[in-house]
């Protein structure tokens, strides 16, 4: 059965983008947004919450740095 999972996104007005997935296990989160990232630009730093390393829903969120960005 597929999981359900919920990506949000915070964009700063300095064009920082914060991304948060909400649902899913483990580094899953992170496979998840793959592409997305890719497609978005260098990804800066990674910070994980507490419930990705209880392997219950794992909620990352992650600074991305667009390519376009000067």
């Amino acid at each position: 059965m597929a999981e359900y999972q919920r990506i949000e996104y915070r964009i700063a007005p300095d064009g920082k983008i914060v991304e948060t997935v909400i649902g899913a296990t483990g580094d899953r989160c992170v496979a998840s947004t793959d592409n997305i990232e890719q497609a978005l630009g260098e990804v800066e730093k990674r910070d994980y919450l507490p419930e990705y390393y209880a392997d219950e829903d794992a909620l990352t969120a992650q600074t991305i740095q667009q390519g376009q960005q000067q």
